[in-house]
């Protein structure tokens, strides 16, 4: 599997583009879900040099941590709380411009200014969330937004 390398004057569309191909051809024959995961922080990280890549697992009613790539984050997160929670409880990707206009808002990291966090979604449940942090604000927008439903639509609960 070659890395993908992209140009500073490639489009976002683009970047995704080569991105969900690589993640396609990454996890395809891996059942393993952690494993996925992590290469799925792993490439998204790489390619957008993005502050904070990571996913959270439900567990427990909970929020738990798991793979990510960036600085030290906050281990669980109940339903409803903070961006990640939200999402979790809505089942839908929200985009945040400036995470501290956003009711509840958990700090886990002072650098972090905005945030999209995106559902994994199975038989109609969350089992997972993908959260993304930049350390400027208005960093995501609805091209974000619809590539990173496709790529995590790639991703299965299967362990």
């Amino acid at each position: 599997m070659s890395e993908v390398v992209s140009s500073e004057k490639e489009t976002k569309e683009a970047k995704f583009a080569k991105v969900y191909s690589q993640i396609e051809s990454l996890i395809s024959n891996e059942n393993y879900l952690i494993s996925n995961l992590a290469n799925v922080c792993a490439v998204l990280k790489t390619e957008f040099d993005f502050l904070w890549v990571g996913f959270y697992l439900v567990e427990d009613e909970k929020l738990l941590l798991g793979p990510f790539q960036g600085p030290i984050a906050c281990t669980r997160i109940e339903k409803g709380r903070g961006v990640c929670g939200t999402c979790w409880e809505r089942k839908e990707a929200i985009i945040v411009a400036d995470v501290h206009k956003f009711p509840g808002h958990i700090a886990c990291c002072s650098l972090s200014k905005s945030e999209i966090v995106v559902p994994l979604i199975e038989n109609d449940e969350v089992f997972a969330v993908l959260d993304i942090d930049s350390e400027t604000l208005n960093s995501f927008d609805e091209i974000d937004k619809v590539n990173l439903e496709k790529i995590v639509r790639l991703i299965k609960i299967t362990r």
